[in-house]
């Protein structure tokens, strides 16, 4: 099994642009170019660098959450000042988080460890429950062409 911690986390808020996703989860090809289309977008229109200026450390964010009724995929930062067209601000709760951890190539990175932490991880834990919140994934560069990152998924215990 993936290897995951369980982690106390304090709140935190993201501010994020974001799209809602049309393609089936099942459909791992559509919702990773889905998703590369949009990202695309916003390193062409500028709001990626709006949004990395804006950003207080260099935790890059990719979130997930069902608003409003329909899947979302955010691009986020726990910003240091407002960013005024941002798609959301995204609340995470004080709580128990699922931590799964790994280093990978950037663009593949967020997708790598959603998978290990939905694929592997959650189906096997009995003591904990997904709380269906906003689950999210950081990345930041190693400085040596690999990037880090951790996934975390808001649980409560059984």
């Amino acid at each position: 099994m993936t290897p995951y911690t369980i982690e106390h986390k304090k709140s935190f808020t993201l501010t994020a642009y974001g799209f809602s996703i049309r393609s089936n989860f099942q459909d791992i090809a559509a919702l990773q170019k889905e998703k590369a289309e949009f990202w695309g977008k916003l390193k062409a229109d500028g709001r990626f660098d709006k949004l990395k200026a804006a950003a207080k450390n260099d935790r890059e964010w990719s979130v997930n959450e069902v608003y409003q009724g329909k899947p979302w995929n955010y691009f986020a930062v726990e910003a240091g000042k407002s960013v005024d067209d941002a798609t959301r601000i995204i609340e995470f709760p004080e709580s128990e988080y699922i931590v799964v951890a790994g280093t990978g190539e950037k663009e593949a990175l967020f997708d790598q460890l959603t998978y290990l932490a939905f694929g592997e991880v959650l189906p096997q834990i009995t003591d904990y429950a997904y709380i269906d919140g906003p689950n999210a994934t950081y990345r930041i560069d190693n400085g040596n062409g690999a990037y880090y990152g951790e996934f975390w998924v808001p649980v409560v215990k059984k």
